[in-house]
C-alpha cells in the first residue's frame, strides 16, 4: 500500500500550521518585549528580569509539560496553552496601549507566558507518532523543525517592521492574532485524536534520577553535557541580552534588532539544511569544531562595534552552533536505550537551555554596574575559548565517536 503523502495527512497539516502561528506569536512576544523593556527603562537589569522571568519558569515547567501530554489528549493541552497565551497577550497589548505596562506587569506576564509554551513543545512532539506513520517519522520532524527556525526568523522580522510603523502596542496585538489562530486550528473538534491509552500515575523525580544516573556512567553523554552548556551559557545564553543592548548602545532601532535576531536564526536555518543533506561519522569531533567556530565569531562579535557587521558576524554564530547541535543529539539518539530515551533527551534539553537565566542574570547585573557589554562579551567568549580548548586535548574518547 502507498504511503499517504504528509501533505494529503490533513491532522498533520493542521498541527503542523498551529505550530508555525505558535512560534511566530512566541518569538514576536520575545523581540517586542525585549525592545520595550530596553527602550523605555534603559536599563539592563530590568530586561535580565524580564528574560529571566520568561525563561525560568519554561524550563522548570518543561519536564512536567511532557508528563502531561503522557496523560491527556495533546491536543486539548496546545488548545489551552495557546488560548490561555492569547489573553495573556491581549492583556499585554492593552496595558501598553493604554500606556499602563509596568516592569512589574511584564514580568507576571512573561513568567506566565513562557510556563504556557512549555506544554505545547511535549505536546506536539509526542502527538506527531500518533498521526504519521513510522517510515514518514523522520521526515515529519525534519519538517517542524525547519518550520520552527523559519517562524523564529519571521517573527522578529515581523515584530521590527511593526514596531517600526505601528509601535509597540501593534506587535504585540498581531501577536495575539497568531495566539488565538494557533489556538482555533489545533481545536481538538477539529483534529480529532485518539484517546489517551494509558493514564499511569507517574513519578518524575524518581525517573529523573534515574536519567542522570544514566548519563553519568557514559562518558559520552557528561561530556556532550558539557559542551552543551558552555555553548549555552558563554554564547548563546548571553547573545539574547546583549543583542537588544548592542543594538541600543549603537542607536539601533527595531528593525536592527529584527534584522540580527533573524541572521542567528537564518545561520542555525542554513547550517541545520547542510547537515540534513550529509552524514557525519565523526560526531563527537564535529560538535567540538562546531563549538569552536561559534566561539571564534563570537570573539569577533565582542569587538565589532558596527551594527551591519554585527549582523553579518551573528550569521556565523548560529550557523557553527548547529554543527553543536545536530551531531551530538543524533549520536546521542544512537547510542541511548529506548527505555530511558526520553528522560536522557529531557536531560540535554535542560543542559541546552537551563543555563539562560544564569547568563541573563550575570550580563544584566554587570551592565547595570557600567561594564561595557563589549568587555562583557570578549570575557565569557575568553573563557568558553579556555575550555573548549581543554576539551580537545582531555576528552579524546569523546572525540573518537
Amino acid at each position: 500500500m502507498a504511503t499517504q503523502s504528509l501533505l494529503r495527512n490533513r491532522i498533520f497539516v493542521l498541527l503542523f500550521v498551529a505550530g508555525i502561528f505558535a512560534v511566530v506569536s512566541f518569538s514576536m512576544f520575545l523581540t517586542t518585549t525585549t525592545w520595550f523593556v530596553i527602550s523605555e527603562s534603559n536599563s539592563a537589569g530590568s530586561l535580565g528580569l524580564v528574560l529571566i522571568a520568561a525563561t525560568v519558569p519554561r524550563i522548570a515547567m518543561m519536564v512536567f509539560g511532557g508528563i502531561l501530554a503522557d496523560r491527556y489528549k495533546k491536543t486539548s493541552i496546545m488548545f489551552v496553552t495557546n488560548f490561555m497565551q492569547g489573553v495573556l497577550l491581549l492583556t499585554l497589548f492593552l496595558l501598553v496601549w493604554n500606556d499602563a505596562a509596568s516592569i512589574m506587569m511584564l514580568l507576571i506576564l512573561a513568567a506566565g507566558f513562557g510556563m504556557l509554551d512549555a506544554f505545547f513543545g511535549p505536546a506536539s512532539s509526542s502527538l506527531i507518532p500518533k498521526i504519521v506513520e513510522k517510515r514518514q517519522l523522520q521526515q515529519a520532524n525534519a519538517i517542524f523543525q525547519g518550520a520552527d527556525q523559519i517562524a523564529f526568523i519571521a517573527g522578529p522580522i515581523l515584530a521590527g517592521v511593526l514596531m517600526e510603523t505601528v509601535g509597540v502596542a501593534g506587535s504585540y496585538f498581531v501577536a495575539t492574532i497568531f495566539a488565538f489562530l494557533s489556538a482555533v486550528i489545533i481545536y481538538p473538534k477539529f483534529i480529532k485524536e485518539a484517546p489517551v491509552e494509558h493514564e499511569v500515575q507517574q513519578q518524575p523525580v524518581k525517573e529523573m534520577k534515574e536519567g542522570f544516573q544514566y548519563i553519568r556512567k557514559s562518558n559520552f553523554l557528561l561530556t556532550g553535557l558539557v559542551v552543551l552548556i558552555t555553548l549555552n551559557f558563554f554564547v548563546f545564553g548571553t547573545l539574547h541580552i546583549a543583542i537588544p543592548l548592542l543594538v541600543e548602545s549603537y542607536g539601533g532601532s527595531p528593525l536592527n534588532l529584527s534584522y540580527m535576531e533573524s541572521s542567528l536564526g537564518i545561520g542555525l536555518l542554513i547550517g541545520t539544511g547542510i547537515l540534513s543533506s550529509i552524514l557525519i561519522k565523526n560526531k563527537g569531533k564535529t560538535s567540538l569544531i562546531g563549538l569552536t567556530g561559534a566561539i571564534i565569531a563570537y570573539l569577533i562579535f565582542a569587538l565589532v562595534p558596527n551594527l551591519t557587521l554585527l549582523t553579518i558576524v551573528v550569521f556565523f554564530i548560529g550557523f557553527s552552533m548547529s554543527f553543536v547541535f545536530v551531531p551530538f543529539f543524533t549520536a546521542a539518539q544512537e547510542i541511548t536505550e529506548d527505555h530511558i530515551m526520553g528522560r536522557v533527551m529531557s536531560i540535554i534539553f535542560l543542559a541546552m537551555n537551563g543555563f539562560d537565566p544564569l547568563a541573563y542574570a550575570i550580563v544584566s547585573g554587570l551592565a547595570a554596574m557600567e561594564i561595557s557589554i563589549q568587555v562583557i562579551l570578549f570575557s565569557f567568549g575568553t573563557i568558553g575559548a579556555i575550555i573548549t580548548i581543554l576539551l580537545f586535548v582531555k576528552a579524546k574518547t569523546y572525540q573518537s565517536k
